[in-house]
């Protein structure tokens, strides 16, 4: 069992910035890889951003050069550096660590509201 524990959130400006924190605890030896994904009322959940157990990085195009991901030496922290942010970005942010075996970990989510 993996417990995924999401933080950093709240209201920002526009153009302003922000840093969420994900922590896994558990049975993290087999993480494989983690991520950032997010919803609004109304919509499907989507991707945000992904980092591999090798530092592997993979973005969405509408945060491409705003947002940095990243991930603790333990491995068992991850981070979402959010720079420039729009009122589009506002979302709840949901962190999930992935194992190989295809099974996967969800926080419950942190609020991020920016105000244009």
């Amino acid at each position: 069992q993996v417990h995924v524990v999401e933080s950093g959130g709240g209201l920002v400006q526009a153009g302003g910035s922000l840093r969420l924190s994900c922590a896994a605890s558990g049975n993290i030896f087999s993480i494989n890889a983690m991520g950032w994904h997010r919803q609004v009322p109304g919509k499907q959940r989507e991707l945000v951003a992904t980092i591999t157990s090798s530092g592997r990085t993979n973005y969405a195009d509408s945060v491409k050069g705003r947002f940095i991901i990243s991930r603790s030496n333990a491995r068992n922290t991850m981070y979402l550096q959010m720079n420039s942010l729009k009122a589009e970005d506002t979302a709840v942010y949901y962190c999930v660590t992935m194992f190989a075996d295809g099974t996967g970990y969800w926080g419950q989510g942190t609020q991020v509201t920016v105000s244009s």
